[in-house]
């Protein structure tokens, strides 16, 4: 505690809002525990008896979590929600742009129905104009409550659209009709602004690809991105590169600071760090605050500010305090895969980046300096964050370790470009040569990622893993730190928590195949029948069923959640109303 007070701080926060969304106490609880924390914190500061001086420690602690549960429930707050059904006229403007699919674009939107104003996703065909921040807009639209799955191994959607106060889903079925706004605010200007440099980067010569790669690489869009780019960059281990991460805005910050040390004296060497954090924040802002742009620049900023107040850079230290400003604000925010995987490879680089450098070969110049410093980074980052990429997305290319040690030194320069190229296109300027180089670049890392994706023999998907195995292996990863140092305990102990994390595999697969069940899964509006017997499934489908989304939505999560080893997809004959399933009749 007294070397790390501000992550443990953290720590305990985070626990208390993971200990409200599991128990949901009420206001009165909540209250109580705070006041209770209060109390037992203000006794310990006193040596009334040996039990409170001991619990000092730990009294801070016990008020931060009691906090961190109050917080939740006050960021929990569901509002009323009106009952829309069917067709509506509605009256809204955009809010944000989502990813498209082959017949839709998707918007999220601030919509007025009867009198009331809702956050809703909605979806237009593509037929229909692109929508901008500077009008309101009018249509008819089927408008429903977005509602929770009832099985456990589907994601739920409408929790993850409710953690962002959406509540409803809408499909637009008449002509949008527009009206431009009288004025704009700030905010709307920037996003605007933001659309048209988008559309600039459209209009150029760039080949389609490439388009698409230089507006998600700089400007966070991926909402018109190939999908199969998209599934490339996800097999090979390198999305995070294809969405704006610490990486980027690293790149970004460093180059501008670079750029500007050489024009101040070194008496006002502080003015160039000021004016680089500036800079980023101003492209944050730009870039329409996209979470993991955020989450980056807070901690840059966190990071700097201890070099701008002239003490020792500490990365946890700037870590926590990037957590506390993102969650105050929301507490929702523990819940992102994003958020997640950003502060678990930092700390897996704070926490294994020096005793992997120990452990490889000696630099002999700079070059060989920063490439193995680019390795141990890559490594300590991907294996900090295995468990819970397998957590999430089961799946894992054993190549993709490789593929970041490859990819990330050129993807330094192409990000630097990527920056050039896009303040071009924001002044409508474009040299046909640099288009040309900077076209055969990208169509080169887009080859090497593809080569890498395309390598089946080490792509692992449908990985079964719950949370009692990813605690298990997250204390192998933790104990993995000695064991780089050769401390003798270590390997004992990494032996037997790895042992333990097969124990306990064996007896949740055991306890899976033990297990039959008959289930009756809605998605899309069909209908899955799921007949599970020990370790085989059978899937009774309508003929109609679109087998894309089948897999995707239902098969794969259910297989990889019960932890089957063989299937089977049957068709419900035409015209039968119910299917006997063993003595069970299924309509």
């Amino acid at each position: 505690m007294n070397k790390q007070p501000l992550l443990l701080m953290l720590l305990y926060y985070v626990a208390g809002i993971f200990f409200y969304e599991f128990l949901q106490i009420s206001i009165h609880q909540s209250l109580f525990l705070i006041g209770f924390a209060f109390v037992f914190m203000m006794l310990s500061c006193f040596k009334i008896t040996i039990f409170f001086k001991e619990l000092r420690n730990y009294s801070l602690g016990f008020l931060f979590f009691s906090v961190g549960v109050f917080s939740h429930y006050w960021h929990s707050r569901k509002p009323e929600i009106p009952n829309f059904e069917g067709k509506q006229t509605i009256v809204f403007q955009l809010n944000k742009k989502l990813n498209s699919n082959k017949k839709y674009r998707k918007y999220e939107v601030l919509a007025k129905v009867e009198e009331n104003e809702i956050n809703a996703i909605l979806y237009v065909p593509k037929e229909e104009k692109q929508l901008d921040f500077k009008n309101y807009y009018q249509t008819k639209a089927y408008l429903n409550e977005v509602k929770s799955t009832n099985n456990d191994f589907q994601f739920d959607y409408a929790k993850y659209l409710a953690r962002k106060g959406i509540y409803y889903q809408s499909f637009a079925i008449d002509e949008i009709q527009e009206a431009s706004k009288k004025s704009l605010a700030i905010s709307e200007k920037i996003r605007q602004k933001r659309l048209e440099v988008l559309n600039n980067i459209d209009e150029s010569k760039l080949p389609k690809k490439q388009k698409e790669f230089l507006k998600g690489i700089i400007l966070a869009d991926r909402t018109e991105m190939d999908a199969e780019m998209v599934s490339d960059f996800s097999k090979s281990g390198l999305v995070h590169f294809l969405a704006i991460s610490g990486t980027h805005l690293a790149i970004i910050f460093w180059l501008i600071l670079y750029l500007l040390k050489p024009i101040f004296p070194a008496k006002f060497r502080k003015i160039p760090i000021v004016l680089s954090l500036l800079f980023i924040w101003s492209f944050t802002i730009f870039i329409d605050y996209g979470s993991s742009v955020v989450r980056s620049c807070l901690m840059i900023t966190a990071y700097y500010s201890f070099v701008l107040l002239q003490r020792k850079p500490d990365l946890l230290h700037a870590m926590a305090i990037a957590g506390f400003a993102i969650l105050i604000f929301d507490t929702h925010q523990v819940f992102d895969v994003g958020f997640q995987l950003s502060f678990i490879a930092v700390f897996g680089i704070f926490w294994l980046n020096e005793p992997i450098l120990k452990n490889l070969p000696r630099a002999k110049n700079k070059i060989q300096d920063f490439l193995l410093n680019v390795i141990s980074v890559s490594l300590a980052a991907q294996i900090a964050t295995l468990p819970l990429v397998i957590f999430y997305f089961h799946q894992y290319s054993f190549l993709s370790i490789l593929a970041n040690i490859i990819i990330v030194p050129f993807s330094e320069v192409i990000i630097v470009f990527s920056f050039l190229m896009t303040v071009l296109f924001a002044f409508k300027i474009e040299f046909s040569w640099l288009s040309f180089v900077y076209e055969k670049l990208v169509d080169f890392l887009l080859k090497s990622i593809h080569f890498f994706a395309d390598q089946d023999w080490f792509y692992i998907k449908n990985i079964p893993l719950n949370w009692v195995e990813l605690i298990i292996l997250f204390v192998v990863i933790f104990l993995l730190r000695n064991l780089f140092f050769n401390q003798s305990k270590a390997l004992l102990r990494v032996l037997g928590f790895t042992l333990l994390f097969f124990m306990v595999r064996i007896f949740i697969n055991f306890y899976q195949f033990k297990k039959a069940e008959t289930l009756v899964v809605e998605n899309f509006n069909q209908k899955t029948i799921i007949q599970k017997e020990g370790n085989e499934a059978i899937f009774w489908v309508d003929e109609k069923s679109n087998d894309e989304k089948l897999k995707r939505f239902i098969i794969e999560p259910y297989i990889t959640s019960r932890r089957i080893e063989r299937y089977e997809i049957k068709v419900i004959p035409k015209g039968f109303s119910e299917v006997k399933i063993g003595s069970e009749f299924i309509r």
